[in-house]
């Protein structure tokens, strides 16, 4: 009896070791992602843990937090992704809840509108003019932040909506 108790909790053991695991547990999703602008690297995580790791590319005039429409900058803070958006001008996109509150005063005080429509998308749709290498590896957006169109499909299935972005300098 003892021999079938022992065999049974080290099988035990070594099946629930094996299942908690996050890189191996289905369905796992972000609970937070984090963009670091000066690193041009985007991180899913759960739990403090890093799920996944993305190049990216950002706005064309990436140094320091987006002040006003047409600035070019990719918004630096912490927001959330608050829809999907299938139709647009690039493959698939999740927007970003910029701007906030505290956005709208800045640029009011400027005189300006703070822009919006801020993305993390994939590539343009329009085929001729993809050049992956070069949007790739060079800032092209006009403040999102780009990745490759498989790496959308697969933030896509990690990340909900909701989830917690936080944008770094």
């Amino acid at each position: 009896m003892k021999k079938y108790l022992f065999f049974y909790i080290i099988t035990s053991l070594f099946l629930f070791a094996n299942t908690s695991s996050p890189s191996k547990s289905k369905g796992l999703k972000a609970d937070l992602v984090t963009v670091v602008k000066s690193q041009r690297k985007m991180y899913l995580s759960c739990k403090g843990k890093i799920l996944k790791k993305y190049d990216i590319a950002l706005g064309g005039n990436p140094v320091g937090h987006k002040r006003v429409r047409g600035d070019q900058k990719t918004p630096e803070g912490k927001y959330k992704l608050d829809y999907f958006k299938p139709n647009s001008s690039f493959y698939k996109a999740l927007h970003i809840s910029y701007p906030n509150r505290k956005d709208h005063q800045n640029a009011r005080k400027l005189g300006k509108s703070p822009g919006g429509s801020i993305m993390i998308h994939g590539q343009p749709n329009n085929r001729e003019i993809k050049k992956s290498f070069f949007q790739r590896y060079n800032d092209w957006t006009a403040g999102c932040i780009a990745l490759e169109n498989d790496e959308m499909d697969e933030v896509l299935h990690l990340v909900n909506v909701g989830t917690p972005i936080h944008i770094k300098p």
